[in-house]
């Protein structure tokens, strides 16, 4: 439903604001790397904006820090709806090396409702094209949700070598999947 929301409220351009929280600077770097000729990212009709009132896209980069909430605070409530906000690098996806400091709050969730994460320190301008490929729809998200990964991990743990090959068989698959798990649980009620 999400994704259908992006493909609706953003079929042309991106416009993107970049906010800097916080960061040392190399994600920045990054971020204006993907602008340049080398990237092309608007082939996507990805273009940096001046202004928030002007923007899709919020990209943050950095650890927020107390002196800068209020400011992103404001910047968020100036971008128009609808709009998305990314959290670029390690330090904003959850504050990084500074997420105990004194004068950071977190990553950027602590202050903004973050739609869409790209890890890394800093992160590599495809992983950053990437993300925002995912976000409309035009790439297919390759990680899993935690719950079902580990899902996956309990039942690979204690299967069998039997139980492994017919789970990589792929007509029964899932069927097989749903035994193990279920005979996991059966026997750790006992």
């Amino acid at each position: 439903m999400f994704k259908r929301f992006c493909q609706k409220a953003f079929t042309r351009a991106l416009w993107v604001y970049h906010v800097n929280v916080g960061a040392c600077n190399g994600c920045d770097i990054e971020v204006i790397n993907v602008l340049t000729p080398y990237y092309d990212a608007e082939r996507f009709g990805i273009k940096l904006c001046g202004s928030p009132r002007h923007a899709d896209v919020l990209l943050v980069c950095g650890p927020v820090t107390r002196q800068v909430a209020s400011a992103v605070r404001r910047v968020y409530e100036a971008t128009p709806a609808p709009k998305l906000v990314f959290a670029i690098g390690s330090c904003a996806c959850g504050g990084g090396i500074w997420h105990d400091s004194y004068n950071v709050l977190g990553g950027a969730d602590k202050v903004l409702p973050v739609d869409f994460y790209v890890p890394g320190c800093p992160p590599r301008p495809e992983a950053i094209l990437y993300g925002v490929a995912v976000a409309l729809g035009l790439a297919p998200k390759k990680a899993a949700p935690v719950h079902a990964r580990q899902k996956f991990l309990d039942v690979i743990e204690g299967a069998t070598a039997e139980q492994l090959d017919a789970l990589l068989s792929e007509d029964a698959a899932e069927e097989q999947a749903k035994r193990i798990v279920e005979t996991r649980m059966a026997e750790a009620r006992k």
